[in-house]
C-alpha cells in the first residue's frame, strides 16, 4: 500500500471488526505475513473498543498492538511514553513506513513553540494517526484543552509499570492519566508493559479504573538469551576483554552514575572500542546524534545508566552489560530484554559488588518511609537473583509469576552450565519452615536467618525471640547459609513474600504440606561475592596480579646500561626503574604497549624503545611466555587535559606556587605531577622558576652531578651535597636534567 493509499484510508467511515482484514493489514503496512504470539487477538479487542492490558516481554511487539490499530482506526492514537529517545526512535520508524512525516508526531520538551504548532495543525487536519506524548506534556491545560477539540481513537500506554508505586521506574505524574484521559475522550485505553509481576499488575489496572480490561500475558521466557552475574573484580578490564572478543557486534553497557558512563566509554574508546555515552546530562542533540549512530551501526556500543533507560529499539544488540546491578529485577529484566529482539543470540553479563547494593540503598535515604521499604524489598530481590545458585530464568519467571521447569533452561545461564555443589538439605528446609511458623508469620528474611543462626541482633532483642525455644537451632550455619536456603524454599512455592508487609514471609499450602511429611530436598552451595573490588577505579598502567619476572629485569637493567655507555647519558635517563619492572609484568612487543607502561609516553618510547621491544619480543618467543591477556590503559581523557593544562600554564611561566593553588594541590603534588609527566617523555622548561630559586653556578653544579650519577635518587644528591641544596632544590633541578637530556 503505498503513502496516497494509506492517506486515502485515513479519511473511511469507522469500519466493523467484519471488515477489517488484519493479515492483509500487517502486510501493507508493516511487511509481516504473520502475527507473533497473541498480538492478533489483542489488536481485535482493541478494534472492539474494549480495554486492553498488554504484559509482553520486551522483544515480543508490544509496540505493534496499538500501531497497527491506529492505522485502521479513525482519528489520532495518543501513546503515552516515559522516553523521549523511543518516541523519537518509534516516530522514525513509523514515518519510514510510510515516507510520510505527518502520519506520526511526538510531543515533549524537546520541541519549541513552532514545532509544537505544527504537531498540532497536522493533527486537526487529519493527517496524524499517531500522537506520542510525555505524561508531563499531557498535564498542561493547553495540551488538554487541544486534544479535547480532536477526534481520539484510543490511548495507549507504554511502559505502564511507571504507574504503580511497586514498579521498578514508578512516575508520580503516571498516577494521573485516567483523570486527565476523561478529561479529554471516552475512548478505549491499551496499556501495555514487559515487567509487572502480579502485584503491579493489579495496581495498574486500578489506578487506571480499568479492572474491566481484557489480559493479555505471554510468557516471560526469552529462550535465546544467556544470562551470567560475575563478582566485581577488575570489571573495566573484564568488559573491555568481553567486548572485544565480540568485535564489531551491537551492545549496551549500563553503569550507575553519569560521571561512570563517561569514563566507561572513554575507556573504551581508548581501547579502540566504538563506544558512546548516553545520559540525562547530555544535550539533547547529542544524546539524538548518539542514538542515531548506534542505530546506524557507527557505533558498536552504547554506554547509559541505569536511571535513565535507553529506549532504543534495535533489534541485533548481541549483548547486555551491567557494570553496576540493577535497583530491582524488573529494570534488570527489562534492561537485559533489549539483547536479542531479532531472536538471535543475546548475552546478559552483570557484575555485582554487595557495595552497588549499599549505594543504592543510600539513593533512598531521605524518600518517604513507604517508598523507602518498596526500595528495600526490590533491592533484597536483586541480591537474592544475584546471589543465587538456583537457575537464574527459573529465578525471573518465578518473580513475575510463571511457573519454569529449569531443564528447559538449556544451559543458558550460568548456574545451569556451570556444574554446582549440591546437598541433601531436607532436614534443613523443615528447620526454617518450622522456625517461620514459630515467629508466627511475621518475619522478613534477615530477621528468620539472624534466629536460626542465633545471631543477636537489635530487632532479636526487641522482640525476645532469643527467648523462644527454636533460637539458634541452625547455628552450625551462618546467616549467608540460611538465607540460601531460604531463596530456595522460595522458588520451590514452599514460602511466599507478602508484598503489603513488605517482604514478609508465610508459609504456602506446599510449605504446610513439607512439614507434615518431609520428603528430599536438594539443596545447591550459593554463590560468594564477598570477594570483590574495594574501589571503583579505571584500569590504570599496571599489571595487577601478573607474576614479576626477575630474569627478564636484570637483562633489561644489562640492556639499559649497554644502551647508556653507548650514548653517553645516565642509565635511567632511558628508562627508570619502575617503568623497567612494569615491562617485566606486561612484555610490551610493540611500541603501542610500551606507551602503556608506567612513566613511558609517545616520545619516551619512540627515542629509546625500539632495542627494548625488539629485546623483549625475542626474549618471550624464546621462552615460550604466556603474556598477561590484562588490557592496559595509561591516562584517560580527564587526566591528559590537565596533563595539558599544566604544561600550558609551565609555558605561561606562570609561578609553580600559583599553578598548584589553581589546581587545589601541594607544591610537593604539583611536583610530583610534573615529575611524571617529564618521566614518560614529555619536555618542560622550568627554567624561568629556577632562576629564581638557584643560580647559574648552583645549576651547573647540580645538573653536572646528574649527568655522571648513576642513579636519580634525590637521597643520594642529598648526601653528595651535605645538604647544601634542599630537596625541593634537587627535584626541580632533576626536571630540567630529565627535560632537556632524557626527552
Amino acid at each position: 500500500m503505498r503513502t496516497g493509499e494509506i492517506c486515502a484510508c485515513f479519511q473511511n467511515e469507522e469500519k466493523t471488526m467484519s471488515n477489517y482484514n488484519l493479515k492483509e493489514s500487517l502486510r501493507s503496512y508493516f511487511g509481516f505475513d504473520k502475527f507473533k504470539g497473541s498480538q492478533e487477538e489483542i489488536i481485535e479487542n482493541l478494534l472492539e473498543k474494549r480495554n486492553t492490558f498488554v504484559i509482553m516481554p520486551t522483544g515480543g511487539g508490544k509496540s505493534l498492538c496499538y500501531q497497527l490499530p491506529s492505522f485502521l482506526l479513525p482519528g489520532t492514537a495518543v501513546i503515552v511514553s516515559p522516553l523521549i529517545a523511543l518516541m523519537k526512535n518509534q516516530v522514525d520508524a513509523i514515518r519510514n513506513l510510510t515516507n510520510n512525516e505527518h502520519i506520526a508526531h511526538f510531543m515533549n520538551s524537546s520541541l519549541g513553540k513552532t514545532e509544537i504548532q505544527k504537531v498540532k495543525d497536522d493533527i486537526r487536519e487529519g493527517r496524524t494517526k499517531m500522537l506520542y506524548v510525555a505524561p508531563e506534556s499531557l498535564t498542561k491545560k493547553d495540551n488538554i484543552e487541544f486534544l479535547t477539540s480532536v477526534n481520539i481513537s484510543f490511548f495507549a500506554i507504554d511502559e505502564a509499570h511507571c504507574i504503580s508505586e511497586w514498579g521498578h521506574d514508578f512516575r508520580p505524574e503516571y498516577r494521573r492519566l485516567r483523570e486527565i484521559f476523561e478529561k479529554i475522550s471516552k475512548v478505549p485505553i491499551i496499556a501495555l508493559t514487559a515487567t509487572a509481576t502480579p502485584k503491579v499488575q493489579h495496581d495498574i489496572q486500578k489506578n487506571l479504573n480499568m479492572l474491566d480490561a481484557v489480559v493479555y500475558k505471554s510468557s516471560f521466557n526469552r529462550d535465546n538469551l544467556y544470562y551470567e552475574i560475575r563478582p566485581k573484580r577488575e570489571v573495566e578490564k573484564q568488559i573491555i576483554r568481553y567486548i572485544k572478543s565480540r568485535e564489531g557486534q551491537s551492545g549496551i553497557v549500563y553503569c550507575l552514575s553519569r560521571k561512570k558512563v563517561e569514563q566507561i566509554a572513554e575507556l573504551l574508546q581508548i581501547n579502540g572500542i566504538n563506544a558512546l555515552p548516553y545520559h540525562a546530562g547530555l544535550e539533547g542533540n547529542v544524546r539524538a546524534k548518539h542514538q542515531d549512530m548506534f542505530l546506524m551501526e557507527e557505533a558498536d556500543v552504547i554506554v547509559a545508566t541505569i536511571a535513565f533507560g535507553m529506549g532504543i529499539d534495535k533489534p541485533d544488540v548481541r549483548f547486555v552489560i551491567h557494570h553496576d546491578i540493577s535497583k530491582s529485577l524488573e529494570s534488570y529484566y527489562q534492561e537485559t530484554g533489549r539483547a536479542g529482539r531479532d531472536g538471535g543470540v543475546g548475552e546478559c553479563l552483570a557484575f555485582y559488588s554487595y557495595k552497588d547494593i549499599e549505594k543504592l540503598e543510600k539513593f533512598l535515604q531521605g524518600k518517604p518511609v513507604t517508598e523507602q521499604e518498596i526500595g528495600r524489598q526490590l533491592l533484597n530481590e536483586i541480591v537474592s537473583y544475584s546471589e543465587t545458585s538456583v537457575c537464574r530464568r527459573k529465578f525471573i519467571l518465578h518473580y513475575f509469576g510463571e511457573s519454569f521447569d529449569e531443564q528447559g533452561c538449556n544451559e543458558k545461564c550460568d548456574n545451569c552450565k556451570n556444574p554446582r555443589d549440591r546437598m541433601e538439605g531436607k532436614g534443613y528446609m523443615e528447620l526454617l519452615l518450622r522456625s517461620v511458623l514459630s515467629l508466627d508469620e511475621t518475619q522478613k528474611a534477615k530477621h528468620i536467618c539472624a534466629f536460626l543462626s542465633g545471631s543477636i541482633t537489635p530487632d532479636i532483642k526487641a522482640y525476645k525471640h532469643d527467648q523462644l525455644e527454636g533460637f539458634g537451632l541452625g547455628k552450625e550455619r551462618d546467616e549467608h547459609f540460611w538465607n540460601a536456603v531460604l531463596r530456595q524454599a522460595t522458588v520451590a512455592g514452599l514460602l511466599t513474600k507478602d508484598i503489603e508487609t513488605f517482604g514478609v514471609l508465610r508459609l504456602t499450602d506446599k510449605g504446610h504440606a513439607f512439614i507434615e511429611k518431609p520428603t528430599s530436598f536438594i539443596l545447591l552451595k550459593e554463590h560468594d561475592f564477598s570477594n570483590t573490588d574495594d574501589t571503583d577505579s579505571i584500569v590504570s598502567g599496571s599489571a595487577k596480579g601478573a607474576a614479576f619476572d626477575e630474569t627478564l629485569y636484570q637483562l633489561l637493567l644489562d640492556l639499559r646500561k649497554s644502551i647508556s655507555k653507548e650514548r653517553s647519558i645516565p642509565p635511567f635517563v632511558i628508562f627508570q626503574e619502575p617503568s623497567l619492572k612494569d615491562m617485566c609484568f606486561q612484555y610490551p612487543v610493540t611500541m603501542e604497549e610500551l606507551t602503556n607502561i608506567q612513566g613511558v609516553g609517545n616520545g619516551k618510547a619512540q627515542r629509546y624503545g625500539a632495542p627494548f621491544v625488539a629485546y623483549i619480543a625475542e626474549y618471550v618467543e624464546k621462552n615460550d611466555i604466556e603474556r598477561p591477556q590484562d588490557i592496559m590503559v595509561k591516562t584517560l581523557v580527564n587526566k591528559s587535559q590537565l596533563k595539558v593544562q599544566l604544561i600550558q600554564n609551565i609555558d605561561r611561566k606562570l609561578p609553580l606556587e600559583d599553578i598548584a593553588q589553581s589546581q587545589g594541590k601541594s607544591f610537593d603534588d604539583l611536583l610530583l605531577e610534573i615529575e611524571t609527566v617529564v618521566s614518560s617523555g614529555t619536555r618542560v622548561n622550568i627554567n624561568y622558576y629556577l632562576n629564581d630559586v638557584l643560580d647559574e653556578d648552583s645549576q651547573d653544579e647540580v645538573f653536572d652531578y646528574f649527568n655522571e650519577a648513576e642513579s636519580d635518587d634525590i637521597i643520594d644528591a642529598y648526601k653528595e651535597f651535605d645538604g647544601l641544596y634542599t630537596e625541593e632544590e634537587l627535584r626541580l633541578m632533576r626536571i630540567r636534567f630529565m627535560s632537556e637530556v632524557a626527552n
